[in-house]
């Protein structure tokens, strides 16, 4: 839901060790992948929730058709299965031995009876709470009050379970909570789920431990699914640099990153999704699907089932993108590559095929083309078929298709063996660049994407927008990269641009740890004036050793 309304106010994150001693570059590997083994989520969950079009505005009744319509339209049939009943179904009390009441006007039934009535049609029953005192609505003033799990995890548990839930939304929406307070109470409510006798996939959004940029953690051994962004909008970019809300080509640029935190059990969620609900292209709704079935995201339907329009219920039917987003395999597509317009991501499948989708982010129709063994195929053979038109075409390797503005085509490429594919920018892990002197990173200020942009200094924050990738001698953030404006002299400030292969984007890392520009030979990266303060520009200057120009990638 909705968690993202409020700044979040957060403990800095400690630095003290970040600086290596000798001030030489070094690397270290993304953290592995960890997995909640509570027997579901094997792959993606689907379904339907109902935030984003109802919000509060949600009955018995409503539900009841809603299920109804997945079944009558086969989306059941396609694996839409679970039935999410989020915030603003409960009352605001409990009762006197302090279990959680439904809201006797919206659920008169109550809500056992509305998951005996879900499981009838087949599908699963799921519902929302939240790990404070309040949920969200109340936080938020949507709603005139409910209660939070907090201090009743065990009995709440105990209650899903007796009511048949099989899904739990469990959203953190106050202002304020550390890394470590929320792991700790997220793992209450995990535990308690664990031994409520019934076998629950638990999704959580940890509000303040992620923001614009993404996580700071992976949340795999809490969490069977775990939000990685900010609540998404219906639009295809907010151009915004506040973060909320997300639209779809923002949420893409934080969770490609994130490929390998995916496996079987634990999967990133990038937000319910917002096909069918306007505000984009046609287009941009099919990209939205093909990319969240590449990147194993949940397949969450946020719109009126009843009155689905045809070209929505092709795109949330297309077969193909279910089928690679179901794989069991449980992987997410990693990047291939990405010149800042063209974005190339490969998604290796369980029979040995490997999906490979073809993004155009820009405004105009291009062509984008990749090879077979750049996506992990080898041989001279191969079948491509279009996951939207069903056509299949024989290919010797080249990959390659005209892609209309934001317009997303994949392809399931059979045939010949597999390889593991060459690291690029985002399967590369990344890394931080600490400065020397500081202690503090490379920073792209709130995430900003515009071109122009000028890196700072700052608190270092795991986040992503102090997360650089390097792909030969390109330095990269948040899809755009590190780039000396034309005509650089000593004192010019470094920007982040779209990628182009240009030397003025080459960098050389040093044994000593600077960083030297390509284009401008003479000049290195350099902290202004020697500063230490957060948000001191980053400029190039005359190459030297001060401790300003030496950067230790962690």
């Amino acid at each position: 839901m909705h968690s993202k309304r409020i700044r979040a106010i957060l403990a800095p994150v400690a630095t003290a060790a970040l600086v290596l001693a000798s001030g030489a570059a070094a690397v270290t590997a993304a953290a592995p992948a960890q997995a909640l083994e509570n027997g579901v989520a094997r792959t993606p969950p689907m379904g339907w929730n109902s935030w984003n079009t109802f919000g509060c505005n949600i009955s018995e009744s409503l539900i009841k058709q809603m299920a109804d319509a997945i079944v009558n339209s086969g989306m059941r049939d396609l694996g839409y299965q679970y039935v999410v009943v989020d915030d603003c179904w409960m009352n605001s009390t409990r009762d006197s031995a302090g279990n959680l009441q439904a809201n006797s006007s919206r659920f008169p039934s109550g809500m056992k009876a509305l998951g005996d009535y879900l499981h009838g049609k087949g599908l699963k029953f799921g519902i929302y709470q939240a790990p404070l005192d309040k949920t969200c609505a109340q936080y938020f003033n949507s709603y005139p009050g409910a209660t939070g799990a907090q201090g009743h995890e065990v009995q709440d548990a105990r209650q899903f379970a007796a009511w048949g839930v099989d899904y739990l939304k469990y959203d953190w929406c106050s202002p304020s909570g550390t890394i470590d307070d929320q792991v700790r109470t997220f793992a209450k409510m995990r535990d308690a789920l664990a031994s409520s006798g019934r076998q629950i996939l638990y999704s959580i959004n940890s509000n303040s431990v992620h923001d614009k940029t993404g996580p700071r953690r992976n949340w795999g051994d809490i969490a069977n699914i775990w939000r990685t962004t900010e609540d998404i909008t219906n639009e295809w970019d907010t151009g915004q640099t506040n973060g909320y809300p997300m639209g779809i080509q923002n949420i893409v640029n934080v969770t490609v990153p994130l490929a390998s935190y995916a496996k079987p059990g634990a999967f990133i969620d990038p937000d319910m999704m917002e096909i069918g609900r306007g505000g984009m292209t046609d287009t941009e709704m099919r990209s939205h699907f093909a990319l969240w079935a590449m990147m194993a995201s949940p397949l969450i339907m946020g719109n009126d089932v009843r009155t689905m329009d045809s070209a929505t219920q092709t795109i949330l039917k297309n077969a193909n993108l279910i089928a690679i987003n179901q794989d069991t395999l449980g992987l997410q597509a990693t990047q291939i590559s990405n010149d800042g317009t063209r974005r190339v991501l490969a998604k290796k499948l369980s029979n040995g095929d490997v999906a490979v989708a073809l993004f155009n982010q820009s405004g105009s129709t291009t062509t984008i083309s990749t090879t077979a063994s750049a996506i992990g195929k080898s041989g001279s053979s191969f079948t491509l078929t279009d996951a939207w038109t069903n056509a299949t075409t024989s290919s010797t390797g080249s990959i390659s298709a005209g892609v209309p503005a934001h317009g997303t085509v994949v392809y399931r490429v059979s045939g010949g063996g597999t390889v593991t594919p060459s690291p690029t920018p985002s399967s590369t892990p990344s890394s931080t660049l600490v400065s020397a002197a500081s202690g503090r990173c490379l920073d792209v200020p709130n995430s900003s994407t515009t071109n122009g942009t000028q890196p700072v200094i700052w608190d270092c924050n795991g986040q992503a927008n102090q997360r650089w990738t390097f792909s030969g001698q390109s330095i990269q953030a948040l899809g755009k990269c590190l780039d000396a404006p034309s005509g650089a002299t000593a004192g010019t400030k470094v920007q982040i641009w779209d990628c182009n292969g240009g030397t003025n984007q080459q960098w050389n890392l040093t044994a000593e740890g600077t960083i030297r520009s390509v284009q401008f030979s003479n000049l290195c990266l350099d902290v202004y004036n020697n500063n230490t303060a957060n948000g001191t520009t980053v400029i190039l200057w005359t190459c030297g050793s001060a401790a300003n120009q030496r950067w230790s990638r962690v």
